[in-house]
């Protein structure tokens, strides 16, 4: 398991990269909702090239290991949005939330849903 949760530093590298893309392109002539929305397809379509490629590599040993990677990847991601959110920008935590609300068209729990499956979803086709 520990090399999968070293690897997640360089998934951080790659969202922040992502951000940044977004910042500096589509950011500035869409709207922000809609800048979100590409933003998040964008980074899961990256993330599975880079998931893909690390569980090839590394496959892990099994089906539960696989998805157990897939919960330790998830909450390290959550742990660090809401460190990022509520201590270093010091925002409320309803704001930090409301990328949560499918509803209002905030898809980043999507992307947090492809984050848990992705290892799993990898192994499983790597084995066919």
């Amino acid at each position: 398991m520990l090399r999968y949760i070293l690897l997640w530093p360089a998934m951080l590298v790659i969202a922040v990269g992502n951000g940044a893309l977004r910042e500096m392109t589509f950011g500035k002539v869409l709207p922000e909702r809609r800048a979100h929305q590409l933003s998040t397809i964008i980074g899961a379509v990256l993330m599975g090239v880079f998931i893909g490629f690390a569980i090839h590599v590394w496959p892990p040993s099994s089906n539960g290991e696989a998805l157990a990677v897939g919960a330790v990847w998830l909450c390290l991601t959550v742990a660090f949005e809401c460190f990022m959110g509520l201590v270093l920008q010091k925002r409320p935590l309803a704001r930090v939330l409301a990328d949560y609300d499918l509803s209002a068209g905030r898809v980043w729990v999507l992307f947090l849903l492809w984050l848990l499956i992705a290892p799993w979803l990898f192994f499983v086709l790597r084995r066919d």
